[in-house]
């Protein structure tokens, strides 16, 4: 009875994962699943693995999904050792505990080929309902998320909640890759669909992730020629795009060719602030190199670091949120020991990959794209230590390493992650 139990629990894995990306736009109910996840995650683990039942996980999935998450969370916990605010770094050191138990759940889900499907499947019914929906909203101005009333696409996120083209442009594996196999026009539509919303989105760092998303797609598949006749093709939507839809283009292209200034002024134009963000982060760094300032306590140091004239704490202003770029927020906030440990976790996950056989590549193809993609160094990032984002990167962690160390292994050549 315990058993049939479990099996029941244990396959509500992939429609949990589904749900809890669904409620990405709506932050409150996004940690509700979250949390929800966790505990379902651990009473399976616990019930189905420790106590002799069900297989629910390899051995190897759960220690590489394990392993992903100590990666993540062990710099933290040693970035207590000189936090500015260390009550502070120890709610969040303690908090974050809860992503391992739905990391496990996460990888569960792709323990089998039919948990597998569901969760390719759903991941890009839910990216094409998004695209859609941001298609909508470019030519009505409305959408599930409400009117547009940024300057960029803010789809069902909201305008107060504008990360629509990072996250499609970080899910987009999902859609991109099994289109392909379905052949060149299903691959144009689906790249051309989500290429136009996340380049309306106006976020630079989703053209750059969703560029290698598309590079790395079309060499697999298509080679050299085609996919450069493809980026050709993208270089003249984007001039169409440009000249229809100025209001959200305009602003975002003249910031990245101010960079052809070639002067610091101009730079800093183009990167947003950015430049000033980052100088201020290098002195942070600088004076707390082994451990940081502690998680989530970048914003103070910031503060306290930061000249007068400084736009992000001119007026009262409480200081950047995060440095806007991985290697750097890393640290910043938990120092060369952080950095050193996420290395270690990055040569393990491609350790993984590396002596996989090539059915395993191939299942975990798509999540490996985009986790990939997430974490490339030479980009700016939202805060991956933040609750929304930190949990986008390890769910496609989790789902990585499910795909590639899953127990039930499905037929090559008929991809059946996506």
């Amino acid at each position: 009875m315990r058993d049939s139990l479990v099996e029941r629990l244990a396959r509500l894995a992939p429609w949990w994962v589904l749900l809890q990306v669904a409620c990405w736009p709506w932050r409150g109910v996004a940690e509700v699943v979250l949390s929800l996840g966790a505990v379902l995650g651990f009473g399976l683990l616990a019930s189905a693995r420790f106590r002799g039942g069900m297989r629910a996980l390899s051995h190897e999935a759960w220690a590489l999904t394990s392993m992903l998450f100590v990666g993540y969370w062990l710099p933290q916990l040693l970035s207590l050792a000189g936090a500015i605010d260390r009550s502070h770094t120890a709610i969040e050191v303690a908090k974050d505990l809860r992503y391992l138990p739905f990391l496990w759940l996460a990888a569960m889900a792709m323990a089998t080929v039919k948990g597998r499907r569901i969760v390719g499947v759903g991941l890009a019914v839910i990216i094409a309902i998004w695209t859609a929906d941001g298609l909508l909203q470019a030519l009505t101005g409305h959408s599930l998320g409400g009117p547009a009333i940024a300057d960029r696409l803010s789809g069902i996120f909201g305008a107060d909640n504008l990360k629509l083209g990072i996250v499609l442009a970080s899910l987009s594996p999902f859609v991109l890759l099994p289109a392909a196999r379905l052949g060149v026009l299903p691959w144009l539509l689906a790249a051309g669909a989500v290429g136009v919303v996340v380049l309306l989105a106006g976020a630079r760092a989703a053209w750059l992730t969703y560029g290698l998303v598309i590079l790395v797609a079309g060499l697999q598949h298509w080679g050299w020629k085609r996919t450069g006749i493809g980026l050709i093709g993208g270089g003249v939507l984007t001039v169409f795009l440009a000249a229809n839809f100025s209001t959200f283009l305009g602003p975002r292209i003249e910031r990245s060719l101010a960079v052809m200034d070639m002067k610091a002024q101009g730079l800093d134009f183009a990167l947003s602030g950015r430049l000033v963000l980052w100088q201020t982060t290098m002195r942070i760094i600088i004076d707390h190199p082994l451990t940081g300032v502690g998680t989530d306590n970048f914003q103070v140091a910031y503060k306290a670091y930061a000249e007068p004239n400084d736009q992000f704490v001119k007026w009262g202003r409480a200081g950047a949120f995060h440095a806007h770029q991985i290697v750097l927020e890393i640290l910043a906030e938990t120092g060369l020991i952080g950095l050193m440990l996420w290395l270690a976790t990055v040569a393990l996950a491609l350790r993984a990959w590396r002596y996989a056989s090539l059915e395993a590549r191939h299942r975990a193809a798509a999540p490996a794209l985009a986790l990939a993609v997430t974490v490339f160094p030479l980009n700016t990032h939202l805060a991956v230590y933040s609750t929304f984002w930190g949990s986008v990167t390890l769910l496609l962690a989790a789902l990585y390493a499910g795909a590639l160390m899953a127990r039930e292994p499905g037929p090559l050549g008929n991809a059946d992650v996506a």
